[in-house]
């Protein structure tokens, strides 16, 4: 399979799964995983700004189509796709500097950093966006937490899943 059938299946698959799925779980109330963002988080490194961009945006809108959010998850999809070559520069260093980066070979604490930055960035700035207001900044950070903890784990679990074995 070519690498564009690979990443347009893997954003049907991580769109459907997160609207037919995931987003029925709710843990005490409050604790919903999202796992949409490993689209973005797994793109090509020498994808183009601007590319990664759109195809942020174009995940996140079309998983405000289903849930009828208003542009929540398109906007946290945005700012990590914008603050995605910052986070590998600082997670991967030179290896990412270099171009010489593969994100399967390289140790667990730099993918684990990685990954981490990027789901926490997504879910403040989306929880952010979804409650819109100060007087509920413990929510936010409570939501922020315990759900990206949830994401951050099941986003390690898949990402063990699908590795490339050499």
């Amino acid at each position: 399979m070519s690498n564009y059938g690979l990443h347009i299946l893997r954003f049907v698959i991580l769109l459907l799964l997160q609207v037919l799925i995931l987003n029925n779980i709710k843990l005490y109330g409050f604790v919903n995983p999202y796992i949409y963002p490993l689209f973005i988080i797994l793109l090509p490194l020498n994808l183009n700004q601007i590319q990664a961009l759109f195809l942020a945006f174009t995940m996140g809108l079309s998983l405000d189509f289903f849930e009828n959010t208003g542009g929540i998850h398109a906007a946290s999809c945005l700012v990590i796709a914008y603050i995605r070559p910052l986070v590998l520069r600082f997670s991967f260093g030179i290896n990412y500097d270099y171009q010489t980066l593969k994100f399967y070979n390289e140790g667990f604490k730099q993918r684990f950093n990685y990954l981490a930055i990027m789901i926490f960035a997504h879910h403040l700035v989306m929880f952010s966006l979804e409650a819109f207001s100060f007087q509920h900044a413990m929510l936010v950070l409570k939501n922020t937490l315990y759900s990206g903890l949830f994401s951050l784990f099941l986003m390690l679990l898949i990402i063990q899943l699908i590795r490339k074995e050499k």
